[in-house]
């Protein structure tokens, strides 16, 4: 198992990616955090690209980016051919992105889920296995165009 994760986050995000970072550090995991590294106002693109530019390289498998609702830094992630990064406010769609969608980045909205229940998807999100068969053909299918 790889054991690297990447995390990003604006401003809104910041607290509770030292909350799970925390978690993430006990648990043996190698956090690569990409920032910020406050609660001062920062635009979410600047540290979320350089994030998902790696998980599209294949140089870190998965990740966590956090911001007020998940929305912004997720549409960034998305941006990027092989990063399929899906917002979760509760355990089942963190299970259900990983098992139909094969998601390899969690999308956290900060001002919505408590510090527990986000550690609590987190740990779904790392536990679930992608399940193959029809949801491949599925997930293969995302990048093409019509």
């Amino acid at each position: 198992m790889n054991n690297e994760i990447g995390m990003g986050c604006d401003h809104a995000g910041f607290e509770l990616k030292e909350y799970l970072k925390t978690y993430l550090n006990k648990e043996g995991y190698k956090v690569i955090d990409f920032g910020t590294n406050s609660t001062a106002s920062v635009d979410y693109p600047d540290f979320i690209h350089p994030l998902a530019s790696k998980i599209n390289n294949g140089e870190i498998l998965r990740g966590v980016i956090i911001c007020g609702s998940g929305n912004g830094v997720a549409m960034t992630a998305n941006k990027y051919p092989n990063v399929r990064a899906a917002i979760c406010w509760n355990e089942e769609l963190s299970a259900l992105a990983r098992q139909h969608n094969d998601a390899n980045v969690l999308s956290l909205p900060a001002r919505f889920i408590s510090k527990e229940e986000a550690l609590k998807i987190l740990k779904i999100f790392l536990s679930t296995d992608f399940e193959g068969g029809r949801h491949l053909r599925r997930v293969e299918k995302i990048n093409n165009l019509l």
